[in-house]
């Protein structure tokens, strides 16, 4: 990972097991070092961006991942599991295997499936809020301005989703303009520039930028405001998501005191 001419991909998985969050008894020392280091690591006062390299978090408690550790995580994905109708069908056919004559039937195998058709539906998913509250705040603010369409109101927005969630913070904006970049400079480059030197490095740099200012796409306020519910999606789910784990606890641990005195009146 730190050898800059190697181009990788780390996973961390079940973070939320091995990285503690701060200020938590329930996580060990030694699980809070690791969040210090990963911390540092990703974004800290002596992190050295080489470029060469991505890490991927994976959780199924993201909730409970450090606030901090969590918001240096530039793009969030969820990945459920089958949802749809062709979704079963798919992940059916795809773990039964070939060994076995069972028609498939009335279904396209797969086209579901398709990365681009699915990266592009998820994209037109989040022109609106998916969790409530953001839907809220995002009527208010579109009530107030109509479509969101310069820096000002679309800044409005992210001034707005702060109020109402703490958890969005600077690093938040910083996130979301970094994947509205990525999606900018999401493009196939001309397999002819990587056989020979010509075509492209060998060119001037304002040539090169130009060859690629014509590949790269640009940049729209709807891609922004996609983003931003992207992002701001994601930290409602998380606080909900606590929020809901320790009222379930708290019930489970009320219920239970109300049993243990019934129980114990009983036997008196």
């Amino acid at each position: 990972m730190i050898d800059p001419k190697a181009i990788g991909f780390g996973t961390i998985d079940d973070i939320d097991q091995i990285a503690g969050k701060r200020g938590d008894r329930q996580f060990s020392s030694g699980q809070q070092e690791i969040t210090a280091v990963l911390m540092e690591a990703f974004a800290g006062a002596s992190t050295v961006v080489r470029g060469n390299c991505t890490f991927g978090m994976f959780s199924n408690h993201a909730e409970n991942i450090d606030d901090a550790l969590r918001q240096r995580a530039a793009a969030r994905f969820l990945i459920d599991g089958p949802i749809t109708q062709d979704d079963y069908i798919d992940i059916l056919a795809l773990l039964l295997g070939k060994r076995h004559q069972i028609p498939v039937g009335d279904h396209d195998l797969m086209r579901a499936q398709a990365m681009q058709k699915a990266v592009a539906d998820s994209y037109a998913g989040h022109s609106r809020p998916a969790e409530a509250g953001l839907a809220r705040v995002f009527d208010e603010v579109t009530r107030d301005f109509g479509k969101l369409e310069t820096l000002a109101e679309l800044g409005s927005y992210l001034h707005a989703i702060a109020m109402a969630e703490p958890r969005f913070t600077g690093r938040a904006v910083k996130n979301i303009t970094d994947a509205v970049k990525a999606r900018a400079m999401d493009f196939d480059m001309p397999d002819e520039w990587f056989e020979t030197p010509e075509p492209f490095l060998h060119q001037p740099y304002a040539c090169k930028l130009e060859m690629i200012e014509a590949l790269r796409q640009p940049i729209t306020t709807e891609m922004v405001v996609q983003e931003i519910n992207r992002y701001a999606d994601s930290e409602w789910r998380y606080s909900d998501s606590a929020d809901e784990a320790a009222i379930e606890e708290t019930v489970r641990g009320m219920e239970r005191m109300a049993e243990a005195k019934r129980r114990f009146a009983g036997e008196a």
